[in-house]
């Protein structure tokens, strides 16, 4: 498969995107649990570039090939905090929001509220929504692993 754009970034989204992270990243979350949440999104959305990109990035911060490989299967590992348990489980309610899906529910958001105050619900909830952005951009421009960014 190959990728059908060279590049579709645009500079003005491309500023946007960065101030938008740059509010993800000053709200206080351990940038870890970005990156699990990062991971695990992506993993959903089947997203190639952004796994491979992914775990490139949470290497760098010191994630351990035991834990990225896990992230899939955290509910069954004893890897991973309660902390990010409640980050990963509102990652997957957000982003499986098909026809019929629970979404978010009250038992997700209160488990993920005992952890994290409104500022980092807010930065969590904002990187599931960027991530879930690039990997439909990924997936219908047919991006290919491999890239960092």
């Amino acid at each position: 498969m190959e990728a059908r754009m060279k590049s579709p970034a645009n500079p003005d989204v491309t500023t946007a995107v960065q101030h938008l992270y740059k509010a993800i990243h000053a709200a206080g979350v351990d940038p870890r649990v970005l990156e699990l949440v990062h991971l695990r999104a992506s993993q959903i959305n089947g997203c190639s570039p952004c796994v491979f990109a992914g775990v490139a990035s949470a290497k760098k911060r010191g994630e351990t090939d035991e834990r990225l490989h896990n992230v899939v299967t955290w509910r069954e590992t004893p890897f991973f905090t309660e902390a990010e348990r409640a980050a990963l489980a509102l990652t997957e309610a957000a982003t499986r929001i098909q026809d019929g899906a629970p979404g978010v529910t009250d038992e997700i958001w209160e488990a993920a509220a005992a952890h994290f105050d409104d500022g980092q619900l807010s930065a969590i909830i904002l990187n599931v929504a960027m991530t879930n952005f690039f990997n439909r951009i990924n997936r219908a421009v047919r991006e290919q692993a491999g890239k960092t960014w």
